[in-house]
C-alpha cells in the first residue's frame, strides 16, 4: 500500500511538472513570435506601426501622427468611443527614450461622452526634452480611463514620436 502511494505521488508530481513545462513553453513561443508582447506589460495595449492611427476602432488619432517630429506645446487631437472616457476625460502621457515621463495631461471630450459613438477629444502637452537624452525617440500614450483599477479594463494606445531638436 505504501509503495502505491509513493508511485502515485511520483506520477502526480511528474504530471504537474509536465503541465508547468508546457505552460511555460507556450508563453515563450508566443513571445518569440510576437516581440511586442515583450515590451508592453498590459496585453491589451497597442503600439502603432508608422501607418496606423487607430486602436481596434476604439480610438482614432488625428494628431500627432506616428513617427512625427513634435515640439512643445503639443496639441493632441482625435476621437474615441465613449467607453474610452470616464467623466469626459482620460489620461495622456508623453515619455522619452528612457521611459521618463516628461509630460502628462488629461484629454477632454468635446461632446457628449456617454455614448458608444466616437467623441472628439483634445489636450495640450507642454514639455522640455533633456538635451543629453540618448535618442530623440519617444512615445505618446493615450490611456483608457479605468476608474475600477481592474487590469481587464485597462487599454492604451502608444504612438511612437520623434522629438524635434531646437
Amino acid at each position: 500500500m505504501r509503495m502505491i502511494l509513493i508511485i502515485g505521488g511520483f506520477l502526480l508530481l511528474c504530471c504537474l511538472g509536465f503541465f508547468i513545462y508546457i505552460s511555460t513553453r507556450e508563453t515563450e513561443e508566443h513571445l518569440a513570435t510576437d516581440p511586442v508582447s515583450m515590451v508592453i506589460p498590459i496585453e491589451k495595449d497597442h503600439v502603432l506601426e508608422m501607418d496606423q492611427t487607430t486602436n481596434d476602432e476604439l480610438i482614432q488619432l488625428a494628431s500627432p501622427r506616428p513617427g512625427q517630429s513634435i515640439s512643445s506645446p503639443l496639441i493632441v487631437q482625435g476621437k474615441a468611443r465613449g467607453s474610452w472616457f470616464f467623466e469626459a476625460s482620460f489620461p495622456v502621457v508623453l515619455i522619452d527614450w528612457d521611459g521618463k515621463i516628461i509630460a502628462h495631461s488629461i484629454a477632454q471630450a468635446k461632446g457628449d461622452w456617454m455614448t458608444t459613438e466616437f467623441v472628439p477629444f483634445e489636450t495640450t502637452l507642454t514639455f522640455t526634452v533633456d538635451k543629453d537624452v540618448y535618442s530623440d525617440a519617444g512615445t505618446l500614450i493615450l490611456r483608457k480611463d479605468n476608474p475600477s483599477g481592474l487590469p481587464e479594463h485597462d487599454d492604451a494606445l502608444e504612438i511612437p514620436i520623434v522629438f524635434a531638436r531646437d
